[in-house]
């Protein structure tokens, strides 16, 4: 039982460490009316995932759970679009790259969690 609380714990705070990183790059980029516009949407997804998988663990049901977990993980797609559409400047890139590549990996992550809950 140890060993899942701990898996648990773990991507709470892998969660919570992507939305801050989102906040942190948000803030560095150059300011357009289409930048400040992704700029929200991406901060709103990008901590919804966090917060919905927390939600998740504290579910009343099984059924309540799986709700969760497919929210978090559309958030984490959401989080995905947003990213894309953010324009970066060359010295920013790399770090939108980055964003992008954990929002896919956490919705992959979400994902192998719904395929097992339904077993």
């Amino acid at each position: 039982m140890e060993q899942k609380a701990r898996k648990v714990f773990d991507l709470e705070e892998r969660t919570l460490a992507f939305a801050m990183a989102v906040r942190e790059f948000v803030k560095t980029l150059p300011r357009s009316v289409a930048n400040i516009e992704d700029g929200k949407q991406v901060v709103r997804s990008s901590g919804s995932v966090g917060a919905n998988y927390i939600e998740a663990n504290e579910a009343l049901s099984k059924k309540d759970f799986v709700m969760r977990i497919k929210i978090a993980r559309k958030e984490a797609k959401e989080s995905v679009y947003w990213l894309r559409l953010i324009e970066a400047d060359d010295s920013l890139e790399a770090k939108r790259v980055v964003l992008e590549r954990e929002a896919v990996e956490l919705t992959k992550i979400l994902s192998a969690i719904l395929l097992k809950s339904a077993e």
